[in-house]
């Protein structure tokens, strides 16, 4: 059944917080722009880290393409703090958004039975210790990361890979995990949710001679329809981030990928995922209504009284 959502006269005004990496609103999220100006919600981008937007001028926020928050946490958790104190509303929560911005999420999924990518927590200065009990290859990422930003992957004991791990910087926190081929052979899963349900779905997969699956890499996304087992799958890992106490959620893409017949989390994003709405026009318009539907009693003061 469709959502019934309002039409906002006077417009709502909300900000699409970007980012210096990409300051404006990014060519998948236009179908969802225009989709919300149906609504009567005009959206316009501002960075997170521009100290001159003020954040109160607006009727809410929606976190978009933050996509440097992980090269400087502690700046973009001052922001949260801010955002908070100012009482402005933002999607998805700010508790939320905080729990999602270190992997190490992961193994809050494991303790309630969510299959994940096997993961190992390490301190940047502890990492040759944890290794020293592993074998095979393993990709190495920072805890707080994003676009395979400090990540190396490697055959543990080879020199290469140990040069590779000198170069990491030893003040981060990292996850070892496994290196899973199926992600070459076969692809890596993104599903889409908005307000909790399923929207679309992409598989991705690398370019030639890589395992990163990022565009950027020359990696390729093309809608694709789930199995039944990948989507219960996905819906089990959001119902065990509500039992973690997270249930509102707005949004959120789930990665992941098919190990000898199990779907494993490899990330759950709700704080800046790519959306995919160009490979799903119609997931826009879900979205809008979704966002349209949560934000029916706001009104900036001044709209209120006229």
């Amino acid at each position: 059944m469709p959502i019934q959502s309002p039409h906002f006269d006077p417009p709502l005004s909300i900000a699409l917080v970007t980012s210096q990496v990409h300051p404006d609103v990014d060519d998948d999220d236009h179908g969802l722009v225009a989709a919300l100006r149906a609504h009567g919600i005009e959206s316009a981008p501002r960075m997170w880290n521009d100290p001159s937007v003020d954040w109160s001028a607006f009727d809410a926020l929606l976190v978009r393409s933050t996509w440097d928050y992980f090269q400087h946490y502690t700046e973009f958790l001052g922001w949260y703090a801010r955002i908070a104190e100012l009482g402005t509303v933002i999607v998805n929560p700010l508790p939320l958004l905080i729990w999602n911005s270190d992997k190490r999420y992961l193994l809050d999924l494991a303790k309630l039975d969510v299959p994940i990518i096997p993961t190992t927590l390490a301190r940047g200065v502890e990492l040759e210790t944890a290794l020293a009990s592993m074998s095979g290859e393993v990709v190495v990422k920072p805890s707080v990361s994003g676009g395979a930003w400090h990540t190396v992957r490697g055959r543990v004991g080879s020199a290469e890979f140990q040069q590779a791990l000198a170069s990491l910087p030893r003040e981060l926190d990292y996850l070892v995990q496994p290196f899973m081929p199926q992600i070459v052979e076969e692809g890596e899963w993104s599903l889409l949710f908005f307000g909790g349900v399923y929207s679309h779905a992409v598989l991705k997969k690398p370019g030639s001679d890589d395992y990163r699956v990022q565009t950027y890499f020359g990696g390729t996304a093309d809608a694709t329809a789930p199995n039944p087992h990948i989507l219960a799958s996905a819906q089990r890992a959001l119902q065990a981030v509500a039992e973690l106490g997270h249930r509102d959620q707005a949004y959120v893409r789930v990665d992941g990928v098919v190990d000898a017949g199990v779907f494993r989390i490899m990330e759950l994003e709700f704080i800046e995922p790519f959306l995919h709405l160009r490979a799903h026009p119609p997931a826009a318009t879900l979205f809008a209504a979704q966002l349209a539907q949560r934000w029916q009693t706001l009104r900036k003061p001044e709209a209120a009284e006229a």
